[in-house]
């Protein structure tokens, strides 16, 4: 009977087979784990002997004297009163026979069920009878079994279960339906047979808090409930490896995961102390995910922080939210790749304005500073937005929505949907599909699925593929683990340092509505999401300040004992003497083969200057409550000195400085020229005397939007 009961419950294994979460999963009853008779409080076993069964270590199965009362009663006062002991009820619950559904036993049923009961009684000890009836007997709609009955009516273990709740307990056996004057009245009673006084008001709060206090039934493990969701049934949805059969302690399905419990705690609490100690800056939300370089498994999965999260059902990690800078990486790896640029290219974080559908984008750094010449190094270590909006229109959008597929993003629009604001973090994404893509930079450019399941079987999203080159994603990690090039934005000293080898970048959406952390060691890729399930944006709180400071605390505990050595850089990287921009000293350099200057002490000098403003392609609309002659055009260069603007074919003078011309209706062209008439870059442009999407909506002879 112990091996044929099944819990209502499935259990989430960790990896070493212990019990992580339990989670409900037969809908039409409950039933908890198979509860031994030393398990059970002796008031709520002395409760229901003197409640069903008085004389039942007297008896051998069949109590004669009760059944004699029973049938004399019935005679005298013409009601029948049930005289089954409690050996006759366990038949009954092992022969549903004879149990029938809507009417009471024939006599012929009660004489089987007698039969079997004396049966019964010369192959069970009496202890053994007792204990399967405690397990079978149900009361309260759904409940069934001990456990089930004790967690649902007081919240309690089996074991806590007090003189007054076991006298209400066993008055509702007897009848579950029973209104609560009834309740109370039989409760009395069994506490007298039982032979303790309970006193009237103490049984009165029992009984109400039983028959209508809220049915909550505690798991008994309760680390990863959203992890559950995803691979425990009904609600399974991730394929490589077949559910267990039932457990032989009681449980219905037993699934083992990649998870790791110590870890799964630790990464729990880290998150809870996290957004504790953010509360005064309106973040109350977290997730935190954990992966295995070499084998995808997931070793931590932390959806939200449970009962202090403000949604205890909304996954974190699977949530979809604004990438942030979290997406450069691999738009730098991706352009390495290509060629088009090297690490000590240089790229100019100064203003600029890009066309963008019928406007102009302009970005801007997280710290509304601007700095010059930069290199790639730089541009990526330090998160610098204006560079990498540069490298984005270098590489071309689609190359990088295509990139970005490959490493496991789904649901991404076309490049132009997001325009040049792809390059800061514009799409949205997954904390599940970060920590999958920053494995493949781990992994040497080979992107492979996540999995959590711990069986053999089919990886989800087929078998590992190669995005990047070996070369190019080395040289991107080895750009993500530099602390002096960070240092440009982040400080020598952050939470993004570490005492071993690490690759880390941090991304923060606008409004600062989310942060992320999601980085790598030589083991582990650990990724950490801050924010709000509401979308509402956080206080002055960045990656840096958010998210990383759990990041950083993960990956100190998973290399407690553990090092994380620096990965060789691959056969296709050769190293080369470089100058930094404005400065005298030189450093060793990382290039692809074939990218590498040809001598030996190379300055990084300055790329061929361009007009920043106006952008090629842009409108530019006259203001009619502007008089004529009042408004300008300002024109912008990268780099002026000694050079000069021509604006369709006449000079206009030097580009030194910003230079204000007098717009003109019509289309033109601007062009930058040195002094010997060369021309260095050059924009077309059409300013127009009423806004585009006014002048559309003429054309097409509808009503001017204003």
């Amino acid at each position: 009977m112990r091996r044929a009961f099944h819990s209502s419950e499935a259990v989430l294994l960790d990896r070493r087979g212990r019990v992580i979460q339990e989670v409900r999963a037969d809908l039409s009853r409950r039933r908890l784990a198979w509860r031994s008779l030393g398990g059970v409080s002796p008031a709520v076993v002395a409760s229901v002997l003197a409640a069903e069964d008085r004389r039942f270590y007297a008896h051998h199965g069949v109590d004669w004297r009760a059944l004699a009362a029973a049938a004399l009663r019935a005679m005298v006062f013409e009601r029948p009163r049930g005289a089954s002991t409690i050996t006759m009820q366990v038949a009954g619950f092992l022969d549903r026979g004879l149990k029938p559904p809507s009417r009471r036993r024939s006599p012929a049923e009660k004489l089987r069920q007698m039969r079997q009961a004396l049966a019964l009684e010369r192959s069970w000890s009496k202890d053994e009878i007792l204990e399967a009836y405690l397990n079978l007997v149900a009361a309260r709609g759904e409940l069934q079994g001990i456990s089930a009955l004790c967690q649902g009516l007081f919240g309690k273990e089996p074991h806590g279960v007090v003189g007054s709740e076991a006298a209400v307990l066993a008055a509702l056996l007897r009848d579950p339906s029973a209104s609560f004057d009834e309740v109370l009245r039989r409760s009395r009673g069994v506490a007298a047979r039982a032979g303790w006084r309970a006193p009237d008001q103490e049984l009165s709060e029992t009984a109400r808090r039983a028959l209508w206090g809220p049915r909550r039934i505690k798991p008994a493990a309760d680390l990863a409930p959203l992890a559950a969701r995803r691979l425990l049934p009904p609600g399974r949805q991730v394929p490589g490896g077949a559910i267990r059969p039932p457990l032989a302690g009681g449980g219905l399905a037993a699934v083992r995961s990649t998870l790791d419990a110590g870890l799964q705690s630790a990464a729990l609490s880290i998150l809870r102390e996290r957004l504790s100690a953010l509360a005064g800056r309106n973040a109350t939300d977290g997730a935190v995910l954990v992966a295995d370089n070499a084998t995808g498994e997931v070793l931590a999965y932390v959806g939200n922080t449970g009962t202090a999260s403000s949604a205890l059902h909304v996954d974190g990690i699977m949530a979809r939210r604004s990438a942030g800078s979290t997406l450069k990486p691999f738009l730098y790896a991706l352009a390495l790749d290509r060629r088009i640029l090297t690490a000590a290219s240089p790229l100019d974080d100064s203003p600029v304005d890009v066309l963008a559908g019928r406007g102009v984008f302009k970005p801007e750094n997280y710290d509304r500073r601007f700095r010059g010449w930069v290199t790639v190094r730089q541009a990526l270590a330090g998160s610098i937005n204006v560079p990498a909006v540069r490298t984005l229109l270098l590489v071309g959008g689609e190359p990088f929505v295509g990139t970005l597929s490959s490493l496991g993003f789904e649901d991404l629009d076309q490049a132009d949907f997001y325009g040049p604001s792809l390059a800061l973090g514009s799409a949205d994404v997954s904390l599940w599909e970060l920590v999958g893509a920053y494995r493949a930079l781990a992994n040497g450019g080979l992107y492979g699925p996540l999995r959590m399941m711990l069986e053999d079987g089919p990886l989800e999203g087929g078998r590992p593929r190669r995005v990047f080159s070996r070369e190019a994603a080395w040289l991107a990690a080895d750009i993500l683990s530099d602390r002096g090039s960070r240092s440009i934005a982040f400080g020598l000293q952050s939470p993004l340092d570490t005492r071993f080898w690490a690759a880390v970048k941090t991304g923060t959406s606008k409004d600062m509505r989310d942060n992320w952390c999601v980085g790598f060691s030589e083991r582990y890729t650990v990724g950490v999401w801050v924010g709000n399930f509401s979308g509402a944006p956080m206080w002055n709180v960045s990656g840096v300040s958010g998210a990383a400071p759990a990041w950083q605390e993960l990956m100190t505990l998973l290399h407690a004992g553990t090092p994380s050595r620096r990965p060789g850089a691959p056969a296709g990287l050769v190293q080369r003497p470089v100058v930094a921009l404005g400065s005298s000293q030189s450093r060793q350099e990382w290039f692809l083969r074939g990218t590498e200057p040809d001598d030996q002490g190379v300055a990084v000098g300055r790329p061929r200057p361009k007009i920043l403003s106006p952008v090629s392609g842009e409108i530019i609309a006259l203001d009619p409550d502007i008089p004529a002659g009042h408004e300008s055009v300002p024109f912008k260069a990268s780099s002026g000195g000694g050079l000069r603007w021509r604006l369709d074919g006449l000079d206009l003078g030097q580009a030194s400085e910003t230079f204000a011309w007098r717009p003109e209706r019509g289309s033109h062209r601007l062009e930058l020229a040195d002094a010997s008439g060369k021309v260095l870059d050059q924009a077309g442009f059409t300013v127009r005397g009423e806004s585009p999407v006014a002048a559309d909506a003429r054309e097409a002879g509808e009503d001017p939007v204003p």
